[in-house]
């Protein structure tokens, strides 16, 4: 187009209407079909971090909204630069994480044009929204519309708009309406019904062995101190999903993850419960390690909105509805104080002190056992870090942090892919600058999209990642050579991560004694700016999952 100063184009009311939402950060990838829209955005005081490949701009606006509590926002062009989405949007999707992202569309009044398909249908099936915009004076309340929907229905919700429609004049632009968060209702923290309490009550007077379960439900009602409560009132022991990790931290008997990450004295003592309590989570396949973590135990969900079925398998032997704070609280109104059976000193004592695995491996010279690695930087990082662990083999050895607040980790792993860490890792340090960030990420993963170093670099994003390299996809590896195959197909080197940062610019480190590992992180930590740690770990250590799965 050529731009005249002198006027005003649909492109700028789109723009304007996301600074009136209040979007103060955007990750973008610029193209025909979105780039005058996102300068001007730019223009307006929004921080654009603008990245190299698309899928990094929704991944990292998923770690921006989990961080923030906001929705977060991304923009992309049209085509290929929709498709580029399909492995984030229902990684979002699954994750329940609210997004708007402005899509450019094809031009409608051209003939053909290279880049056009129809993009609704690629959004549709990851389970995302997809609001088409094709008549200009209703672009902001489009706009005002897609953040409704994406907080209300808390996923990800994909606007498109044509780019010959944006560039056109905006004659007689209407006033731009009242933002979104002027509409959203005041939600009001539901109480649970009687019914429902009384047989929850029940329940837990039947039962002799409890856990309690927390979510991020119980995360978002600030519903941890009194989880921890019912617990000491039960005379029972705590949990949490993998994404809730670190709500009891400081609890004695805080056994940590649950699920196929849990680590050996979780097993056994999921393994003699008779009640397991959900509160503000899912009792689904990652939570319950396919139904096998607690065979002897009925489950209790306490939810806003809990479900009769998840992954396949019935939920939960009876529900309560309610607020995951007000549930509970209203729970020990009606308990008494049980004498200690299950809990004891041995007990809180195995639970600090025990590995969370302690499967022997004969280690290669010249590498590490990442479950040292591990510990090592458990010991050694700062409190104030937040912390991004990433999917892949090595995720499971990372989950095992236990003396860090649950404010203070990010795991986005519902869709099972590999490659998003270094994404999350950006919308975490976007939305929490004067925090250090660092990124557990494998090899494999981290190559995936090893030129966001680039945009790390260029944006000064505070992201430290140690990159947990056995030179294979780790999974893959231990999977095939469980069943006898060849595992050259997954195997492929260590690549020199300290070379390939320093080549984006970015300080580059290779750890070969982990006794330096405290003076590194001083010296990373101090420089105050991005740093990549190559972290050589042997290929013979195989994560519980898959020794239990393929042993």
């Amino acid at each position: 187009m050529s731009r005249n100063p002198e006027k005003r184009y649909w492109y700028e009311v789109v723009a304007e209407m996301l600074a009136a939402e209040g979007v103060s950060d955007c990750f973008a990838l610029l193209g025909d079909a979105n780039m005058h829209m996102a300068t001007h955005l730019d223009s307006l005081g929004t921080r654009m971090i603008h990245v190299r490949h698309e899928h990094c701009a929704v991944a990292a606006a998923m770690g921006y909204a989990r961080k923030t509590g906001r929705t977060g926002v991304a923009t992309v062009t049209c085509g290929p630069g929709l498709t580029q989405l399909m492995t984030a949007l229902p990684a979002a999707v699954r994750a329940h994480i609210p997004l708007v992202v402005i899509a450019g569309e094809a031009p409608l009044t051209r003939a053909w044009y290279n880049q056009g398909i129809a993009q609704a249908p690629f959004v549709e099936a990851t389970g995302a929204a997809y609001r088409p915009l094709h008549h200009p004076p209703r672009f902001a309340t489009g706009i005002r519309d897609a953040f409704l929907q994406a907080r209300t229905e808390m996923r990800p919700v994909v606007v498109g708009i044509p780019f010959d429609l944006a560039e056109s004049e905006a004659v007689d632009a209407p006033a731009l309406p009242a933002p979104s968060a002027e509409l959203m209702p005041a939600a009001s923290p539901l109480p649970p019904h009687e019914g429902e309490l009384a047989a929850a009550r029940r329940m837990i007077a039947d039962a002799r062995r409890i856990i309690v379960m927390g979510g991020l439900g119980a995360v978002a009602a600030g519903a941890g101190p009194a989880c921890a409560a019912l617990a000491d009132r039960l005379d029972g022991l705590l949990a949490t999903t993998l994404p809730a990790r670190g709500i009891f931290h400081d609890h004695p008997f805080n056994l940590g993850v649950a699920g196929g990450f849990s680590s050996e004295i979780a097993r056994e003592c999921f393994a003699e419960a008779d009640l397991v309590i959900a509160v503000g989570g899912s009792l689904a396949s990652h939570n319950s390690d396919a139904g096998k973590l607690w065979p002897n135990a009925r489950l209790l969900q306490i939810d806003i909105s809990p479900a009769t079925m998840v992954q396949g398998r019935r939920a939960a032997d009876a529900t309560m509805r309610s607020d995951a704070r007000l549930g509970i609280e209203a729970l020990l109104d009606g308990l008494d104080q049980r004498e200690s059976d299950w809990r004891s000193e041995a007990l809180a004592g195995d639970i600090s002190s025990r590995p969370f695995d302690s499967t022997g491996f004969t280690i290669d010279d010249g590498t590490h056992d990442p479950r040292e690695v591990v510990a090592a930087l458990e010991a050694t990082l700062p409190q104030n870090c937040q912390l991004v662990n990433s999917s892949g083999h090595c995720s499971c050895f990372f989950a095992h942090m236990p003396s860090r607040p649950q404010s203070h980790f990010l795991t986005i792993r519902e869709f099972g892919a590999i490659g998003n860490g270094i994404s999350f890792a950006m919308g975490v340090a976007a939305a929490r600058p004067e925090e250090p960030v660092v990124l557990f990420d494998g090899d494999g993963s981290l190559l995936m999209h090893v030129q966001e170093l680039e945009t790390i670099r260029r944006h000064g994003l505070r992201v430290i990642i140690f990159a947990i390299n056995d030179g294979a996809y780790g999974s893959e590896i231990h999977k095939l050579r469980a069943d006898g195959l060849p595992d050259d197909g997954a195997v492929f080197g260590r690549p020199d991560f300290a070379s390939i940062a320093n080549g984006f610019g970015i300080a580059g480190h290779r750890l070969d004694d982990l006794a330096a590992l405290p003076a590194l992180v001083d010296q990373v930590i101090a420089s105050g700016g991005p740093a990549v740690i190559d972290v050589p770990v042997s290929d013979k250590v195989v994560s519980p999952v898959i020794q239990r799965s393929h042993g």
